[in-house]
């Protein structure tokens, strides 16, 4: 397998690097408060300009402002704009998992209304799909949408860890339709606009002292039909959609969330104590193990989306494999730098305190160990008793009903 740029690649990856040089400076900084509204402003000029030469929604068709193409291409362009420091675009999820979703479901109309903005982050996207009782279980979302049967659904509930919702135009949201039905079967995705009377937006605090994520309250919420994506009660077709893209988003994103172990070796490097310490050493060839892993089993998925393949659920086993040995890149700098790693002016402090929180990003460790042990290593589920019915059959059962 030859892993270098082919020609056309890198002449590619040329043109990226000639532009990012000559219009850096007009960047705001990669790292900033998403509360601060004139921050945010600056984001969105930038993922314009950005848009504007070529360099947001690559993998988009033409036909959608996109440029019609290849992952290897976006992947280029993130590693380019990382070695920049600069930031990338705003809307990573608007870009990265709702515009994919409503090319692959919606309709023509949704698609010249809503891509060519969102494009240009005029218009930020959110993602409301968790809530109190279902995060990892998606499929146990309690929010109501009750038809009306004049053209409109009327929608209650609450939607939790909501990413930039408080300053989103427009959401994509997961609800039931049908309580009868199979859980799997009686959901409903629909755009949300975000200022529709009855939506109340209230931030969650996190240890970084941003408000990045937050809770969601619908209260008769009236909703047109034709703001559904997808087809009424499959709705659970959509949403995995939107999944295989989050995993992609954050699994592939690794060099661009900064996890690189050339940075963090850096780092250390400039402790000379730390630099002769064989403990030291070896936590960090460790951590830089994993993190060689994650990229080229990103090589893997990258070749499979080449071939116009769907990656499968190993795409968790980079998000898993990435936060992970992130943290503990953070908590070896932590003890060689001390508490001057937790100032605000470090380099490190983000990093350090918003990682936890993203262990149950795009599925809970838990589930994602759980979905790679029984289908990539075909290990077999954990034994479970539920009301004297073996977990085996329960699992089939279920599998029978979503397929009927």
């Amino acid at each position: 397998m030859d892993l270098n740029d082919t020609p056309e690649q890198a002449a590619f990856r040329a043109k990226v690097r000639d532009w990012l040089e000559a219009n850096k400076a007009d960047a705001p900084p990669a790292g900033g408060d998403s509360g601060d509204t004139a921050y945010i402003d600056s984001r969105r000029a930038w993922q314009r300009k950005l848009a504007e030469n070529e360099l947001a929604g690559l993998t988009w068709p033409k036909e959608f402002g996109g440029q019609g193409l290849g992952p290897i291409e976006q992947v280029i362009a993130n590693q380019e704009i990382a070695a920049a420091g600069v930031p990338g675009i705003l809307d990573v999820i608007g870009i990265g998992m709702m515009g994919p979703t409503l090319i692959a479901h919606g309709t023509d109309d949704q698609k010249a209304k809503y891509l060519g903005p969102m494009l240009h982050a005029d218009e930020v996207w959110c993602q409301l799909f968790s809530e109190p009782a279902a995060g990892s279980d998606l499929a146990a979302v309690q929010t109501r949408a009750k038809d009306n049967g004049d053209g409109t659904y009327t929608l209650n509930g609450q939607k939790v860890w909501t990413t930039y919702a408080q300053f989103a135009s427009y959401g994509m949201l997961l609800a039931r339709t049908d309580p009868e039905q199979h859980k799997h079967k009686g959901l409903t995705m629909f755009v949300i606009d975000m200022n529709t009377p009855g939506i109340t937006v209230r931030g969650l605090r996190q240890i970084t002292g941003e408000a990045e994520f937050n809770e969601v309250f619908l209260d008769d919420v009236v909703v047109p039909a034709e703001n559904i994506v997808g087809q009424v009660n499959g709705g659970w077709a959509t949403a995995l959609t939107v999944l295989m893209f989050e995993r992609l988003t954050i699994g592939l994103g690794s060099e661009g969330f900064g996890y690189r172990a050339d940075r963090f070796a850096t780092a250390l490097a400039n402790d000379a104590a730390a630099a002769k310490d064989p403990t030291t050493r070896k936590r960090l060839g460790e951590i830089s193990t994993e993190l060689l892993a994650v990229r080229f089993n990103g090589y893997r998925t990258l070749t499979a989306l080449a071939k116009g393949q769907i990656p499968g659920p190993e795409a968790g086993l980079a998000k898993v494999t990435t936060v992970n040995a992130a943290i503990a890149a953070g908590d070896l700098l932590a003890d060689v730098i001390g508490p001057d790693a937790l100032s605000e002016e470090s380099e490190w402090y983000h990093m350090i305190s918003f990682l936890p929180g993203l262990k149950s990003a795009g599925g809970t460790e838990a589930i994602l160990r759980n979905t790679i042990g029984e289908r990539v290593l075909g290990l077999p589920p954990e034994p479970r008793l539920d009301k004297g019915i073996p977990f085996s059959e329960l699992r089939a059962k279920e599998k029978e009903a979503v397929t009927a």
